[in-house]
């Protein structure tokens, strides 16, 4: 007989909370670790859980526990058997999670080992780990956006598209703040993508940490072509020139992530400059229209951005230029570089 304390009646029958020893999950036979055959430890052995009963608030708290990706019920492909027959004891049968549980063994379930399955009964899951990526734009902050699910990258549809959806994509990636007039929304303005359309109609409020957590139709399911696909340009670079007597002249700076930053003058030379003072309207690009200055403004503060520029002068943007990755770099404040145009 079973102690009151952890069980409870359920149709004439017996369901058994877990115990609080050291049980431990895992997924098999799949291509990662968030998919494959559930598998419980108990009592020091590995084995299988059945699928009778199984739904997808059992899967939610599987894959929340095992750090998968969010509970929400369309996030999760069960698959009878779908990673193969497994081996030992089938540890858990009839589980019945409410989707809020931390553990599977917190779930109501038969007593540990009680069953009336076979391994051909063994269910396995595939959790959504979703990601999120820019593609065919000049930086990982402006491009196509597309989203990874069930492992395959694919594109979302631009119907419905609106700032908001922007800004939480953005800042998911890290790409600056969530305010509309951040960012500009492009449509298929890089370019028509390939394979799945996996999301339509999406509608976030911009508060949402992932573009998955707003309302959007069944993954997958869409009305629209690849010449749809949605293109965003998140506002992560800027540029500007500080502490001159014109917007033409002082320390030169840009924004990146939201942060503005400076640049180091180590490789800079007139090339450089030409690109700085065209990109901001500030005469053309002949060498000579321009002086260089190093620290002639003053050390600025906050990040340095950009190390070892090398432009060859017909980049639209300082940024174009060949540069060491955003924030690498080996220099002080004191090298922080500024430019005088010849905007007159």
């Amino acid at each position: 007989m079973l102690p009151l304390a952890n069980a409870v009646w359920s149709h004439g029958s017996i369901w058994q909370h877990g115990p609080c020893g050291a049980e431990e999950l895992r997924l098999v036979g799949g291509r990662t670790e968030c998919e494959g055959r559930v598998e419980v430890k108990y009592q020091g052995e590995w084995g299988t859980v059945c699928d009778d009963n199984w739904d997808t608030a059992d899967a939610a708290v599987v894959c929340r526990q095992l750090g998968c990706r969010n509970s929400s019920g369309d996030s999760h492909s069960l698959q009878h058997s779908a990673f193969g027959a497994g081996s030992g004891t089938v540890w858990l049968d009839d589980v019945k999670c409410t989707g809020a549980e931390s553990t599977l063994w917190e779930c109501p379930h038969a007593t540990w080992g009680i069953n009336n399955c076979i391994h051909e009964e063994d269910v396995g899951l595939i959790c959504e780990a979703e990601e999120l990526r820019l593609e065919g734009g000049r930086t990982q902050c402006d491009g196509r956006v597309e989203v990874k699910h069930r492992g395959e990258w694919g594109t979302v549809c631009d119907d419905h598209w609106g700032t908001a959806n922007v800004a939480v994509v953005c800042r998911q990636l890290g790409c600056g703040n969530s305010s509309e007039d951040s960012h500009s929304l492009e449509r298929s303005a890089f370019g028509a993508g390939s394979g799945r359309i996996w999301l339509d109609g999406v509608i976030c409020t911009g508060d949402e940490l992932a573009l998955w957590e707003c309302p959007h139709p069944l993954w997958g399911f869409s009305d629209c072509d690849h010449d749809e696909d949605v293109g965003v340009i998140c506002d992560a670079e800027e540029l500007r020139l500080v502490g001159g007597r014109t917007e033409c002249e002082g320390r030169v700076e840009v924004k990146y992530q939201g942060e503005w930053g400076t640049v180091c003058d180590d490789e800079w030379d007139t090339a450089n400059a030409a690109v700085v003072c065209r990109q901001l309207g500030c005469g053309n690009s002949n060498g000579d229209s321009y002086s260089l200055q190093r620290s002639a403004f003053g050390a600025g503060s906050g990040r340095i951005w950009l190390d070892e520029v090398v432009c060859t002068g017909n980049e639209l943007a300082l940024w174009e230029c060949p540069h060491q990755e955003w924030g690498i770099h080996d220099c002080g404040h004191n090298e922080d570089v500024g430019v005088i145009c010849d905007g007159e």
